[in-house]
C-alpha cells in the first residue's frame, strides 16, 4: 500500500486511468468483432458499414493512448482490405 499522500493520489488516479483504458480498449474490440462477424457471414455491406463504426473507433483509442496509433493503422488497414476482398 502506498505509504505518501501524494503516492495514494497517484494510486487512485492510476486506477480511474485503468478503469477507463479498460472500456476503451473492450469497445474497440466490440467494434472490431463487429467488422470480424461481418466478414465471417460473407455480408459485403453489413462489413463495410461495421468497418466505417471501427475506423474511427480505433484512431480514438490511437489518440486517447490506448493503442499505439500504427497498430490502429494497422488494424485498419488489414480489415479494410480484407472487406474489399470479399466482393471480389
Amino acid at each position: 500500500m502506498a505509504n505518501t499522500s501524494s503516492a495514494q493520489k497517484a494510486a487512485r488516479k492510476i486506477a480511474r486511468r485503468t478503469a477507463v483504458n479498460k472500456h476503451r480498449r473492450s469497445r474497440v474490440r466490440s467494434f472490431v468483432r463487429k467488422v470480424e462477424e461481418a466478414l465471417a457471414s460473407g455480408d459485403k455491406a453489413a462489413a463495410e458499414a461495421a468497418l466505417r463504426a471501427a475506423q474511427p473507433e480505433l484512431m480514438r483509442a490511437a489518440s486517447k493512448g490506448v493503442l499505439h496509433r500504427n497498430t490502429a493503422s494497422r488494424k485498419v488497414s488489414r480489415l479494410a482490405q480484407r472487406v474489399k476482398s470479399l466482393g471480389a
